[in-house]
């Protein structure tokens, strides 16, 4: 597909953007490690360099109660002025341009992490915090308010190009513009107009701080996802307000953490937000900016070329591939990293308060310390196992100048991963095997495919360094019966080598089993375009159609442990379950098991013996280290472990790729 319109500059404020994709915000954290800002500021030098129109920082906090705590970007106060200073030059540096994101997180401030009990516009507590807030009184509002004004200043001062207010997300902003977190009965709550004061005025206080000229984006909720929440009438009207208060263009978020709605996760269909800044984009004359899954430049280029938005924010998409602007621009997409949509390391990290990285390219975040240098001395590699690990160890090591010869037992690359590609609302991982089959091929990585590889086979072929990354064997645990015709491993219902029964229980309720779970609920044999004709002409109802999307299988899983979906991501494991849940899907949890049956698994649960029927039994326990191959290398040849075959775990992708990728520079 040709792209035009995405690489039309576009005026904001005072600045001209020289394409329309913009760096969405996010909370990486690089600034609490060992060389702080600096870290940082080699982060966002990397994006400039790989030409996005502009850059938007995380957060920076306003007031110190409404932060992430000291360690994280702040801004309210002038010694924060230097340290920012570092990150503008660096993006400067490289021909980038970067906004600093003004923020206030009000109720959704940890204490824990600020020290400070956290505000808000009335006293009720979030979902996701254990503290609750206190209100704000009338005089720290107007505090708050001249600390948004002053941030903006700062802001200028340090060299940033442009200024983002966050109102979105459920934070302060937005606290105040709902009639969910705003119950105030003063001229700062009540009705539409007294909720969207504080917003529009922050917005005024900012403009005429930083005067006429100089860019502020406000990101504003044009979706909350909250029951009873703003309304569609109420947002479009805000966002008039916002545009007579002075705003340059609008950010349109969608929905609030603690909303029960995924919005970013690979489960939500690519673009499906756009829709919402399209209805801004009608109320206002100023850019709308459009988010929430678009993760393809050319998937950009058609969202504006049907006039939804004016410019196209990624976020995730530049963690995954800081040059996916520049290698869209020359017409080579199949060499983009495309992000899955994952959130295993960047979100996910953050809300267990870690530095954000990235699951499929795990250098995000250790630009400094992961630089690609050339190898030394070039050398003659057998990378065994064409998994996640494999596959990124291969492509890191003939990247650095190494002869690879990647070795799989299958016929195809990717491991597990092919598994995970079947799954419902998981075809992203579609794009991470194109994306090494592209790379591989570049690099001229020498692939064999349905070879077992031998340790005497490599010591004759004269390797001269041996990665092992053969993965896992699936774990049989000691059950009686586990041995009769209709108990089969997880691994052959993925690559179809069974037929499943309509009564199915799964031993084991980790992420596999999850998967699996989805794969055996749903029937694939009807498409989302079939489905949506069926509904158009009036063939059948919705019902109708959500009953023949279903696969009529009645599947339970089983877990010895008291959790399940362990392993699964902080960010989307709720959502994972609930799916599961809606499909009918049994979860039993800290079950004995006595022995399985022709007639299906006999447990103790609850202190209740029963019998669970079952046509087929699936076990899906995890599995155990496949490391015969290093320990027959060993101490003959230089060898290293990676991935599954170093520590078996549930279907760990994202530390498979960065022992793929540290191996890769070590060599």
């Amino acid at each position: 597909m040709e792209t035009k319109r995405v690489w039309e500059p576009i005026r904001v404020g005072g600045i001209t953007l020289n394409n329309r994709i913009m760096m969405g915000s996010m909370h990486v954290g690089l600034e609490k490690l060992e060389g702080g800002v600096r870290r940082l500021a080699a982060f966002y030098a990397a994006r400039a360099r790989g030409g996005v129109g502009l850059i938007v920082t995380g957060g920076a906090a306003v007031r110190p109660e409404g932060g992430m705590g000291e360690q994280y970007c702040s801004v309210y106060r002038d010694e924060h002025i230097e340290p920012l200073r570092v990150i503008t030059e660096a993006v400067h540096q490289e021909g980038g341009k970067i906004a600093l994101q003004l923020f206030h997180a009000g109720r959704y401030a940890y204490q824990e992490a600020t020290g400070l009990e956290p505000v808000a516009p009335s006293p009720l507590q979030a979902p996701i915090n254990r503290t609750r807030p206190r209100a704000l009184t009338g005089e720290e509002i107007e505090l708050t308010l001249q600390a948004f004004a002053d941030g903006a200043v700062r802001a200028q001062r340090a060299g940033f190009d442009a200024v983002e207010i966050m109102g979105s997300e459920g934070y302060l902003i937005n606290q105040f513009l709902s009639p969910v977190t705003n119950v105030r009965d003063d001229e700062w709550g009540g009705d539409f107009e007294r909720r969207a004061r504080f917003g529009v005025e922050v917005m005024r206080r900012v403009r005429e701080a930083v005067g006429p000229d100089y860019p502020v984006i406000f990101r504003m909720s044009g979706l909350d996802l909250i029951p009873n929440s703003t309304t569609m009438d109420e947002t479009l009207q805000f966002a008039r307000m916002l545009q007579e208060a002075g705003a340059d263009a609008l950010n349109i978020g969608i929905g609030w953490h603690e909303s029960q709605v995924p919005t970013i996760a690979m489960m939500v269909p690519r673009g499906a937000y756009v829709w919402v800044a399209r209805l801004v984009k009608e109320a206002v004359t100023i850019p709308v900016i459009a988010s929430n899954r678009i993760n393809d430049v050319r998937q950009a280029e058609a969202i504006l070329e049907d006039r939804c938005c004016d410019i196209v924010s990624m976020a995730r998409p530049l963690l995954a591939d800081p040059d996916i602007i520049r290698k869209s621009r020359e017409g080579r997409f199949d060499e983009v990293n495309t992000c899955i949509a994952c959130n295993q390391a960047c979100l996910d990290h953050v809300f267990e308060g870690k530095p954000a990285s990235c699951l499929v390219n795990p250098a995000a975040g250790r630009e400094e310390e992961w630089t690609l240098s050339p190898a030394p001395v070039k050398k003659r590699v057998a990378v065994v196992g064409a998994g996640p690990a494999g596959l990124e160890a291969a492509r890191v090591l003939a990247e650095r100048g190494h002869q690879v010869v990647l070795m799989e037992k299958r016929q195809q690359i990717g491991g597990q991963l092919n598994y995970a590609r079947q799954v419902p609302g998981k075809s992203e991982f579609n794009e991470t095997l194109r994306y090494y089959r592209t790379q591989l091929g570049l690099l001229g990585v020498d692939i064999r495919l349905g070879v077992e590889a031998q340790a005497d086979a490599l010591l004759a072929e004269g390797f001269d360094e041996v990665v092992v990354a053969t993965g896992i064997i699936p774990r049989r645990p000691e059950i009686p019966g586990i041995d009769l015709p209709h108990v089969v491993s997880y691994t052959q219902v993925f690559e179809k080598q069974v037929d499943v029964g309509k009564r199915v229980v799964i031993i084991g309720a980790g992420g596999i089993a999850c998967d699996l779970s989805h794969l055996l609920v749903q029937n694939d044999n009807i498409s989302p375009q079939t489905a949506r004709y069926l509904l158009e002409y009036g063939i059948l109802s919705a019902a109708e159609v959500h009953r023949l999307q279903q696969s009529g299988r009645q599947v339970r899983m089983l877990r010895r442990g008291r959790h399940v979906g362990t392993g699964l991501g902080k960010t989307t494991r709720w959502a994972v379950l609930a799916n599961l849940k809606r499909h009918g899907v049994e979860m039993l949890t800290q079950v004995e098991y006595k022995e399985i049956t022709p007639e299906g698994v006999r447990i103790v649960h609850d202190g209740e013996e029963r019998l669970l029927p079952a046509d087929t039994v699936v076990v899906a326990a995890g599995g155990i280290s496949d490391n015969r191959l290093y320990e027959s290398l060993k101490g003959r040849l230089p060898v290293h472990l990676i991935g599954g075959a170093k520590e078996a775990g549930e279907l760990d992708a994202k530390r498979a790729i960065y022992e793929g990728a540290l191996i890769g520079r070590l060599i």
